[in-house]
């Protein structure tokens, strides 16, 4: 079963390797990082690099798409390479998912249209551009559109959680889940906009400017 994590420039780390961390621990999965062109890709903030071991022409019936977000995804919205596979693509996957802004790369390429989806807190107003109606859910499924979509980073291991259920059965899921130790226990109730103040807010819009 072949699951394709599409990357491009500036994608956030963990959108792809969260994910990445849960479906490659089950034997029945073979996890190929894609993308335009072989080699190395660097992440959003410029500090890390991702290596794209597969060009999408060489990845042409992936069972799962697995789309991560990233402040990159904005150079994908108007069309080209990254488009055009996923279109490609979609109609023979089992499943067509993303994590964060990776689903405005989803909703660009025609496959939202009409559908609830959920992305970053950020990224609401955009994802609606694209026919979609942004939800605050941690993780959307439409599986008889085969259609699913996560929330902002660290959901994208929740999605992939799920998928293996849905893959293979609840007892791999959980093994793969007890295998990384997913348990979360947080320092903070602060996941959300809606669960902190306005100085909280305001560090964040910091923090946004500058790294970007």
């Amino acid at each position: 079963m072949q699951i394709a994590i599409a990357l491009f420039p500036r994608v956030t780390a963990l959108d792809a390797i969260g994910p990445y961390e849960v479906l490659q621990r089950v034997p029945e999965v073979d996890v190929v990082f894609t993308g335009e062109r072989r080699g190395e890709v660097r992440t959003d903030n410029g500090f890390l690099g991702l290596t794209v071991d597969a060009a999408f022409a060489e990845v042409p019936a992936p069972d799962v798409v697995v789309v991560p977000g990233g402040i990159g995804t904005r150079d994908l919205l108007a069309g080209g390479p990254h488009l055009d596979w996923l279109r490609a693509v979609h109609p023979g996957t089992r499943y067509t998912t993303s994590v964060c802004s990776g689903s405005l790369a989803l909703g660009a390429a025609g496959l939202l249209d009409g559908l609830t989806a959920t992305t970053h807190w950020s990224a609401y107003e955009h994802l609606r551009r694209f026919g979609a109606e942004p939800v605050h859910e941690r993780v959307v499924e439409h599986l008889d559109r085969r259609i699913i979509t996560a929330a902002g980073v660290s959901s994208g291991i929740d999605m992939a959680i799920r998928l293996v259920a849905l893959l293979v059965d609840d007892v791999a899921a959980k093994a793969a889940q007890v295998f990384i130790e997913y348990d979360p226990q947080p320092p903070f109730d602060a996941g959300h906009p809606s669960k902190v103040d306005a100085d909280v807010m305001q560090r964040v819009e910091e923090y946004a400017k500058a790294r970007s």
